[in-house]
Parts: structure tokens; sequence; C-alpha cells
């Protein structure tokens, strides 16, 4: 029997909101409730221009192992990362606050239970590579 993965939307957030993440531990979040240790991760904060941080979390993610950028519009954008092995998906939703200064971001597993906190590595990856170029704290 093969198991077929759930089709993912392709807009990343809708009315200013990310996908919601389930109750497996395969999914951070930054629009999670903060108390919930399991799925809440930092947005990112942006340092200087909206716009600029946008462009070079593209960068980032364009240059991560795996990973496609699948959508985007000029606030939200949605990736495929495939794992090398097993050949998983994962999607990552990503929304930006300008106003807020603020770039919400989401990584999900898209089957199994627990992903062994490959998320949360994934989502602080990029925010190292943004503060490394200084466009977030």
């Amino acid at each position: 029997m093969t198991m077929m993965s759930p089709t993912p939307t392709k807009a990343s957030a809708i009315n200013g909101k990310l996908p919601i993440c389930g109750n497996s531990p395969n999914c951070v979040s930054s629009q999670a409730e903060i108390h919930d240790k399991q799925h809440y991760v930092l947005p990112f904060e942006i340092k200087g221009n909206p716009r600029q941080a946008w462009a070079e979390l593209k960068k980032a993610m364009i240059k991560q192992p795996r990973m496609v950028i699948t959508h985007e519009t000029h606030i939200t954008l949605h990736a495929e990362a495939t794992s090398l092995v097993f050949r998983f998906v994962d999607d990552i939703n990503v929304l930006l606050d300008a106003d807020a200064e603020l770039i919400h971001i989401r990584s999900a597993s898209r089957v199994g239970h627990s992903d062994f906190g490959v998320n949360r590595k994934r989502i602080e990856a990029l925010r190292a590579e943004l503060r490394k170029v200084g466009v977030v704290d």
C-alpha cells in the first residue's frame, strides 16, 4: 500500500494567518500560541527595510538543499523541502508583516508524526542566515 501525501495549499497565508499546526510535533509556527512550546517559534524580527529582509529570505531559502519556492506573492510564499533519503516533503509557509516589521514562518511535515526537530532546525538555520546579512535580529 502506498501512502499518498495530502495536497498542500499553495496559499501561504489567508487573511494574514498561516495554516494552523495540528496536534503532532512535526510542525512549528510563529503564529502558534506562545505558550505552545511544542509548536511555537519566534517570528523573524526585521531590522531595517522589510523588502530587503524579504529578498534576503528568498535568497536564503533558494540556497537550502532540496528546497524550492513553489508559489509567491509580494507578502507570502510557499516552499517545499524534500528529505534526502526517504523523499518526505515538508511545507514552508511565510508571511511578511511589513507594518509590524515581522516575518511569520511555519514549517511542517506532510506525513508522519515526529520530525526529530527538523522543521524547527530549518527555521533557526534560516534565521541564522538572515542574521549574518543583518536583516533580522
